[in-house]
């Protein structure tokens, strides 16, 4: 790519769509694959269990558009465009980067262990793979420690692909994401972009507390919870005993996991997952 060409592409970058604060920007979003795509057309990254997090230019924010308190230091080695991707501390330590990056003063020492993994520039010009190669120099040119991007290769197959899964899962990593090489920069959800999980995942609004019995006395039981499409169900495993004596309050919204859905349209072997941070 010519220095004219990268140029270009960064002065476009920059002209992305001014987002109010508390707005959710546009954001691409994942679909579920199914083996309904010729994987040799995707570039595949491993689905980092972080926080997401939108960079603008000047200021971090949740995909919901409210802000992330980062430290100064932290938001001075970025770039002037903006930025897509994660919050990350590693493999394991989502509960510990929640903490982190959800507090209004940040703690300096804390935050030395986040990364910003970046996986997209948004309204960036070019396919996916063009875009990949502006954010390698990007991270290059920032040359900081918490400036990362997200590692992206390529499958010759579905067997190749579910190879890649059980090396992750088995690492300790949580899926696969995909996303089509030759895509331009887009929002909302496509195909576009895949994610593959051993377990499938969403999101859902809690409407109602029940109180827990036995061992559980005294605490909660489940949470009742409302999916966007409007069905309700109990969630009732997957909570830490932190979580039942304070749980997610009326109103927030939680992910969950769930193997498929039954013929109603509710979630099989559903399982708390985390409060959702944005």
């Amino acid at each position: 790519m010519s220095g004219l060409l990268r140029a270009l592409m960064l002065g476009l970058a920059l002209l992305a769509p001014v987002v109010a604060a508390g707005t959710a920007p546009e954001i691409l979003l994942a679909s579920v694959y199914r083996a309904q795509v010729d994987v040799t057309q995707y570039l595949v990254s491993e689905k980092l269990d972080g926080v997401r997090a939108l960079w603008d230019g000047k200021s971090l924010r949740f995909r919901s558009g409210k802000p992330i308190h980062a430290p100064a230091w932290f938001v001075a080695g970025l770039p002037q465009q903006a930025l897509d991707g994660e919050l990350w501390m590693g493999r394991g330590s989502f509960e510990q980067l929640s903490g982190t990056v959800r507090k209004e003063t940040p703690v300096d020492a804390e935050w030395r262990q986040v990364r910003y993994m970046i996986f997209e520039l948004p309204w960036a010009p070019g396919s996916f793979r063009e875009r990949v190669d502006q954010i390698r120099l990007l991270v290059s040119r920032a040359n900081v420690s918490w400036l990362q991007q997200v590692e992206q290769f390529g499958v010759a197959d579905d067997a190749g692909l579910r190879q890649q899964l059980a090396a992750v899962v088995a690492a300790g990593g949580e899926g696969l994401i995909l996303h089509r090489a030759d895509a331009l920069y887009e929002t909302g959800r496509s195909d576009t972009l895949l994610k593959l999980k051993p377990w499938l995942d969403a999101d859902a609004e809690v409407v109602g507390h029940r109180a827990g019995k036995g061992r559980h006395v005294g605490r909660l039981g489940a949470l009742l919870v409302r999916t966007p499409e409007g069905k309700t169900f109990l969630l009732g495993t997957g909570f830490s005993d932190e979580l039942r004596r304070n749980p997610p309050p009326i109103g927030a919204w939680v992910s969950y996991r769930y193997r498929e859905l039954t013929n109603t349209g509710l979630p099989r072997f559903a399982s708390f997952l985390r409060a959702r941070e944005d």
